[in-house]
Order: structure tokens, then sequence, then C-alpha cells
């Protein structure tokens, strides 16, 4: 019979983690580093879409226009 699974509270998951092995905790920080990631590109996305960043590139398209933008 399977067990019921449910959701871990930010203190056991801290728990857990403290008992992975050096080499389980690179995996997990390499998958953690990835789904961070993935998670920050996934919300770009939906604010570029959402119109949410097109007042910067505004300022952006303007700045340059004026002569406002310096080489880097």
């Amino acid at each position: 019979m399977l067990g019921i699974i449910r959701p871990m509270s930010l203190a056991e998951l801290e728990k857990e983690v403290l008992k992975l092995s050096s080499g389980e905790l690179s995996a997990f920080t390499r998958w953690l580093d990835d789904y961070t990631a993935r998670s920050w590109d996934d919300q770009l996305e939906q604010d570029v879409a959402a119109g949410k960043l097109d007042r910067f590139a505004q300022k952006a398209d303007e700045d340059f226009e004026t002569g406002r933008c310096t080489e880097l």
C-alpha cells in the first residue's frame, strides 16, 4: 500500500537538505539553480507578454534617440 504524500514545510525541507551527502547536495544545488533560472525566465517572458516592461523599453529607445547613451 502506498503512503499518503503531504507537502513538506520549509523547516522540514531544511532538515532533509542537511542530511544530504556532499554529492547529493551538489546535485540538488545544480537542480535548484536550474529551476530558479527557468522560473526567472518564465516570469520574464510573462512580464514581457503582459507589457509590464514596455515603459522601460520606450525609455531606452528615447534615451538612445536623444543621444543619452554611452558605448560600453
